[in-house]
């Protein structure tokens, strides 16, 4: 436990420390991410030592009149705090060359005291074993994000993006005291204990005030604006650890609702399998690169309450092996997801970094000036669609499995199953597609814009957090049976509350030895058949041309398929949840008619059509209130004698 203290300490001093140098120069920032590199591999120690069975725990009373506040490390707050130390630093590295002191001095200090504030705060919060300590870590967390993505204010996108998500993490915040305190009353202590016969409203309160936090649709309406408007490593570690402090809480409140009846999960799995559809629906129709990467934070965190939603279902019917399955593909896929949404969100800010657009109809051909950052892209991308051999097709083939045992079972049980395979096999399907959709707009092709085709290779400061990510996410997806003794270790933390057995190792249930095995084959497979190519491409006479234009005597990058005619059949399909709108501009006569642009986006239901009109009423009433309000004593008392009278009068 000292050593993770220690850990949070020197995280959340790291940014405190630059202020000392002068901001036109480096060694601020170098100061800065050292100690948090220093501080994330002695918390990432501390988490692998912790997972290996060294748990620890600390009381500390008398800190608060009548609390006892406990620090509690187990195998399950043990891989959310190596999540967040391994993020947590890479996006340290990466913020030396993208948010340079010397290019950003009126933000830079803001965004590194910021930055070392929100990994610590998370590491306390996951270690929290009490309620208020938890709260404390939400809120610092909370804040601290809130000053990381208004760094640079000046312009009202970035501020419009800031206040939704403070008042959405506030409204959080609210929810979250009443839940605890409704513990608080059940068990007469604020200690993250057991809590026997839950009434509903726990899981009402739980999933509200965890899944502003996660992003679980419909409570996600700040987290497109959050991510797209962040500097890019802040979008890396928000979307890569920060939402997970929604899935910890779920995962570990409801976890400890030991007796919680078999309707709570398939709740969460209901909300789950729609955030993950229309999540990547949702990202389909984007048009800007980072707001598309925020909605498949929605997508994925809805896969991960899937799998939480069938352990939850399960434990409660008494399926011990879907709990396995189930638990175990929520555990590794919020794993896998804040490496490859990091990794992409790194790589996608390279490309802002290189062109200076978040556009992807401006970008195209980047492949050939951003060569590492298109590779890093790729592994992102293979990651997200589930495809193998990388980290996302473990978890997510978990979850198929799942789903399979499922429709074995007898009850409610069988319908997860039944609609849990087909959601998430055109979750996975629209996922490629859209990533198709991203990387040949983007990165294949001819340049679409000048912007693009002066685009430059960003350094090693950059590079190299970009290249451990990718080598991570390839690592889990071809020796997942490394991952298996953290699981199994998780799965007992995640039981033992219940009092229940334990639970049977992962690899009695799932065979994920010959998973690895068949992986191996497939990296060795498809290296020699890269050499193969290579070697083809060499020996080969090459021959130069121009490439057929389908029958155009000058091909133009305009000639591209864009993202929109990417999008058009899908969205097309899904125009009952997006509210496209298409502005379809009026065509020039004449054998010269000018130029003209057709435009179209997707309409946010949650946000755009619901939140945001009931905001505009809102202020309206608030406004005509101002304008009433009295401006002296004599009628405020007026209104007060009213007031008096009307109450008296209802008697």
């Amino acid at each position: 436990m000292g050593l993770l203290l220690g850990a949070i300490a020197t995280a959340a001093c790291s940014g405190a420390v630059a202020l000392a140098f002068p901001r036109s120069g480096r060694a601020g920032d170098r100061w800065a991410a050292g100690l948090l590199v220093a501080a994330a591999a002695v918390g990432s120690a501390a988490a692998i030592a912790v997972l290996a069975g060294a748990g620890a725990e600390l009381v500390l009373p008398g800190v608060v009149p009548g609390v006892d506040l406990r620090l509690h490390a187990d195998a399950l707050s043990a891989m959310f705090l190596l999540q967040t130390f391994v993020v947590g630093a890479a996006g340290a590295i990466y913020g030396l060359e993208y948010w340079p002191s010397s290019q950003r001095p009126e933000s830079a200090r803001q965004l590194q005291l910021s930055y070392g504030a929100v990994v610590a705060s998370l590491a306390l919060l996951f270690l929290a074993g009490d309620a208020l300590l938890f709260l404390v870590g939400w809120e610092v967390a909370a804040l601290g994000a809130w000053l990381a993505l208004t760094a640079d204010d000046r312009e009202p996108a970035v501020r419009q993006a800031g206040r939704l998500y403070l008042y959405c993490t506030k409204a959080a915040t609210l929810v979250l005291m009443a839940l605890f305190s409704i513990w608080w009353i059940r068990t007469g202590s604020t200690a993250l204990s057991p809590l026997h016969h839950a009434p509903t409203l726990v899981l009402v309160l739980a999933v509200v005030g965890f899944g502003f936090k996660a992003g679980v649709m419909p409570l996600h309406i700040w987290l497109p604006g959050a991510h797209g408007n962040a500097p890019s490593h802040v979008s890396a570690l928000m979307s890569g650890v920060l939402i997970k402090a929604g899935v910890y809480g779920l995962v570990r409140v409801l976890g400890l609702c030991v007796d919680a009846p078999e309707a709570w999960g398939e709740l969460v799995f209901a909300l789950g399998a729609s955030s993950a559809v229309l999540g990547v629906v949702f990202a389909i129709g984007q048009h800007d690169l980072k707001r598309l990467l925020a909605y498949h934070s929605v997508e994925n965190i809805g896969i991960i309450l899937m799998g939480l939603g069938m352990a939850l279902a399960a434990r409660a019917s008494g399926s011990p092996t879907l709990v396995i399955l189930g638990l175990a593909a929520a555990l590794l896929h919020t794993w896998n997801h804040g490496l490859f949404k990091a990794l992409l969100f790194l790589a996608g800010g390279a490309v802002v970094h290189g062109t200076g657009t978040r556009q992807l109809d401006a970008l195209g051909g980047l492949a050939r000036r951003m060569p590492a950052t298109a590779l890093a892209f790729l592994v992102g991308a293979v990651a997200i669609c589930g495809l193998p051999p990388l980290n996302g097709f473990v978890s997510e083939l978990l979850l198929y499995r799942g789903f399979l045992g499922a429709m074995s079972e007898r009850g409610p049980v069988w319908m997860l199953g039944a609609v849990g395979g087909p959601a998430l096999a055109l979750t996975g399907a629209l996922a490629l597609l859209c990533f198709a959709k991203v990387y040949g707009v983007a990165f294949l092709g001819a340049p679409r814009s000048e912007a693009a085709a002066a685009a430059h290779p960003v350094g090693r400061a950059m590079r190299a957090p970009m290249a451990v990510l990718a080598l991570l996410c390839i690592g889990i997806g071809v020796a997942p049976i490394g991952v298996a003794p953290v699981l199994d270790a998780a799965l007992s933390a995640w039981s033992a509350p219940s009092g229940g057995a334990d639970l049977a190792p992962l690899g009695t249930v799932f065979p994920l030895g010959t998973l690895s095995g068949v992986a191996l084959a497939l990296v060795l497979l498809l290296a020699l058949g890269a050499l193969l190519l290579a070697w083809r491409t060499r020996s080969a006479p090459q021959a130069t041309g121009p490439t057929w234009g389908c029958g155009y005597v000058r091909p133009q990058p305009s000639m591209q398929y864009t993202a929109s005619s990417f999008a058009a059949s899908v969205l097309g399909l899904f125009a009952w949840a997006t509210f496209p709108v298409q502005t379809r501009p009026a065509v020039g006569t004449g054998p010269f008619p000018p130029p003209t642009h057709l435009h179209g986006h997707v309409r946010d239901p949650a946000l755009d059509l619901a939140v945001t009109p009931a905001a505009q009423g809102l202020a309206l009433v608030l406004t005509w209130l101002h304008r009433v309000q009295p401006r002296t004593l004599q009628v405020s008392l007026f209104y007060l004698l009213l007031a008096i009278v009307f109450a008296f009068a209802l008697r």
